[in-house]
């Protein structure tokens, strides 16, 4: 790494009379060390060089602009970092203010730094007071984020993750849960949109993390909100079910059409089947699910599921779906007290589970990657004109 008086020399063609080719190679070379650990920890001590960076986003430039935010990109990707970027360089309130102008180019970028600012709960604390110090609440980000083309030079798909991470916290959850702003039932259209898996992931990412307030359940299952189609049609397939199944099924759920496709991404098919779990978790949301003639669905997706994984959160749900009712006292999973010696039994089991699935996930990819080279090794004794 750079000696002191070559950090300093390096801080001095950071500067906006610098001449262009000089300042680009400066910041080439700090892209470069941003591009790994080491190179992340070092600038970690060095916040008067991101400070000269944050400052140089404002260069006539478009390619040194670009890099500049390229780099505060990969440095906020590092959860040490993130206490030196938003307390020692501060660059939260520039970055909030451009982000909000519909006009500003780097929107996007600016969208992918706060979201990942936000992963961990103290920043995202940090994230969400500067949001409101500089009047940008939760429902600028969320008109930003469903009205089409708010931003002609930015997608703003990193939003959904950005209020994903804000809703870890239970005041921005309050506000998506606000029965008079509709805020939810604006956002629940995006479970399906199927222009960014990134902006449908941090959807459903919200929508789960709003979930683990119970309170909100009975008001999210019924017909103010009406959650479960929005939760199930991803999971739905082409499968055709029978006239019992159909019946009590949400009338979106009812005779799909053949061409009918699942979610593409296991992670966000994981995700959903946990917000239902969750949706389990007190009697009334039980008994919503059941009526709603939710097993058919899922035992359908079960079927045809191919990731552990995913397949085992399934059969979680699944065995809520058809198993019988908790005893009194215990209809809210979510306030029943476990003694710590069965929490600890509870998450010993969860660790075996995970590497069991682990072990499984790994068997499947290794017998699927030796289906392929046999596959590929026919392909080219075909090709050759070589028989076995």
């Amino acid at each position: 790494m750079l000696s002191d008086s070559e950090t300093a020399e390096l801080l001095s063609f950071l500067t906006p009379s610098t001449r262009p080719d000089v300042k680009g190679h400066a910041i080439e070379y700090i892209l470069g060390l941003s591009g790994n650990r080491d190179g992340c920890h070092f600038l970690r001590s060095k916040p008067d060089l991101i400070v000269a960076l944050c400052a140089l986003t404002t260069d006539p430039s478009i390619v040194i602009v670009k890099n500049c935010y390229h780099i505060i990109i990969n440095l906020s990707a590092d959860e040490t970092l993130h206490n030196v970027l938003v307390a020692d360089v501060k660059v939260l309130p520039l970055l909030v203010k451009n982000f909000v102008d519909p006009e500003f180019p780097h929107s996007d970028q600016i969208s992918t730094i706060l979201s990942n600012l936000t992963r961990h709960k103290k920043t995202c604390k940090t994230v969400f007071k500067v949001l409101q110090e500089e009047e940008v609440g939760l429902a600028k980000l969320v008109d930003m984020f469903c009205t089409e083309g708010y931003n002609k030079n930015a997608k703003l798909h990193y939003l959904g993750p950005l209020l994903s991470n804000l809703t870890q916290l239970p005041e921005a959850r309050n506000f998506i849960m606000d029965k008079d702003r509709c805020v939810v039932q604006r956002l629940l259209p995006f479970t399906q949109y199927q222009a960014s898996v990134t902006r449908r992931g941090g959807v459903i990412g919200t929508l789960h993390n709003c979930c683990f307030d119970h309170v909100h359940h009975e008001w999210l299952l019924s017909d103010a909100v009406d959650i479960l189609p929005f939760l199930l049609l991803p999971l739905a397939g082409p499968e055709e079910l029978s006239e019992e199944d159909n019946e009590g099924l949400p009338v979106d759920l009812q005779y799909l059409p053949e061409d009918k496709k699942r979610e593409e991404d296991p992670d966000i098919r994981k995700m959903l089947l946990e917000t239902l779990l969750l949706l389990t978790a007190t009697k009334a949301g039980r008994k919503t699910l059941k009526d709603k003639n939710v097993y058919p669905i899922m035992r359908e997706f079960h079927k045809w599921e191919k990731d552990v994984k995913v397949s085992a959160t399934c059969e979680k749900l699944v065995q809520v779906l058809i198993g019988d009712e908790p005893e009194e006292g215990m209809e809210n999973l979510m306030e029943v007290e476990i003694p710590e010696d069965v929490e600890d039994k509870l998450k010993e089991a969860d660790i075996k589970e995970q590497q069991e699935l682990e072990e499984e996930q790994k068997k499947q990819e290794e017998e699927q990657k030796k289906k392929n080279n046999d596959a590929n090794l026919t392909d080219r004794q075909q090709e050759s004109g070589l028989t076995l």
